[in-house]
């Protein structure tokens, strides 16, 4: 704490040049932050569907074809089957094309049995069974457009060529669907005149270890069909439907590094220009009786202070930013609305703090093991 003052005075003899480095740091780092915040998303999201009990049964041709709604009771009689839930994509527009969020027509009877973790309290899930027109919406798209439950809504059809109006009854507070907007299937039915087929379906089992019985037994069962399935498990069904976007997370996580990296270099022509000229003041230092390892350590200290102060603003800057921005992304679904993770804020501070130390290193040790009296004749 001695040499606090000391470290505070040279690193405001030259205020200008510090808040450009501070600023400049802190606008990569905030580039860094945001972009590795992208994939690190998507992992927390296949991470907590590890545990799931659920499985996605869906046409094997692909999720754009749909199955014939009877296979449901097929699908229920299923050993170690506790619940099913139809889902069929809707695809509606809020107001513009760019108010788009995923919402889907799901059977009510059971759909509390099938997603009891996303934070919807039973008396909402009664109300969305009880109303024909009710739906509940996620947490982050009721904040996007300032809603409230009791709310009436209006979908814009595009998919379908018709207009549904929708009661808010309640909120998906949990899990990855925070964006997205459940309705009644029954009431899509009605509206589309009954067709009959759904985009796929929900299946919760009774433990883990029935996993991968329902997944072979229900494939095994719609088999040399019309319509045959593929199932799979929760956390398999959404890194396939991720997968596409993979090569976009490793270019994020490829751009942020390579900001950060070139950042460093820019911080480290700085702290060399910023030591070299204070040669003279160093070889004073040193005739006063300063060990090299002392200069060596105040030096570094300054370049670290800026590296946190920058790593700082920037991440800090790039959280509030992405909690308060919505990102437009309906084609992933829960990453709609990016939030940085916990990890990402703690590997930018670190990131911050090996720019002040690396950029610094190599000329405040060349400066703490010069010659006195050929630094003192240099400058003289």
């Amino acid at each position: 704490m001695k040499y606090a003052l000391l470290v505070f005075k040279n690193l405001t003899r030259n205020k200008r040049r510090t808040v450009l480095t501070v600023v400049s740091i802190a606008v990569s780092l905030f580039v860094f932050s945001a972009l590795v915040s992208l994939p690190s998303v998507a992992n927390e999201i296949l991470a907590a569907s590890t545990s799931s009990l659920r499985v996605s049964c869906h046409n094997k041709a692909g999720l754009t074809y749909s199955l014939p709604e009877a296979y449901r009771p097929k699908i229920r009689a299923t050993p170690h089957v506790v619940a099913v839930v139809s889902e069929s994509w809707f695809g509606g527009i809020y107001h513009e094309v760019n108010d788009q969020f995923p919402n889907l027509a799901v059977d009510a009877d059971e759909v509390d049995v099938v997603f009891p973790d996303r934070g919807v309290t039973d008396e909402e899930w009664a109300q969305f069974k009880k109303i024909r027109t009710a739906c509940v919406l996620g947490a982050s798209t009721m904040k996007r457009f300032n809603l409230h439950v009791g709310q009436q809504i209006m979908l814009r059809g595009t998919v379908y060529p018709f207009n549904l109006t929708l009661q808010i009854v309640g909120v998906l507070r949990r899990g990855p669907s925070q964006n997205f907007l459940l309705f009644r299937r029954d009431y899509l039915e009605e509206a589309a005149g009954r067709p009959g087929f759904v985009s796929d379906y929900w299946v919760r089992v009774d433990q883990p270890s029935s996993i991968p019985v329902v997944i072979a037994a229900l494939d095994e069962k719609f088999a040399n069909s019309s319509a045959e399935t593929q199932t799979e498990s929760e956390a398999a069904f959404l890194g396939g439907f991720l997968e596409n976007s993979r090569a976009i997370f490793r270019l994020a996580e490829a751009l942020g590094f390579i900001v950060a990296l070139t950042i460093g270099m820019v911080a480290a022509n700085t702290a060399a220009m910023s030591i070299r000229e204070r040669r003279a003041e160093i070889a004073v230092m040193r005739s006063m009786g300063f060990p090299s390892p002392v200069i060596l350590r105040l030096l570094l200290v300054e370049s670290l202070i800026i590296g946190l102060v920058g790593g700082v603003l920037g991440c800090g800057s790039a959280y509030v930013a992405l909690k308060v921005l919505t990102v437009g992304m309906p084609a992933i679904g829960g990453l709609s609305a990016i939030r940085m993770p916990a990890i990402v804020l703690l590997e930018t501070l670190i990131v911050a703090a090996a720019i002040g130390i690396l950029s610094a290193l190599a000329p405040a040790r060349a400066a703490a093991r010069q010659n006195i009296v050929d630094a003192l004749r240099m400058v003289a």
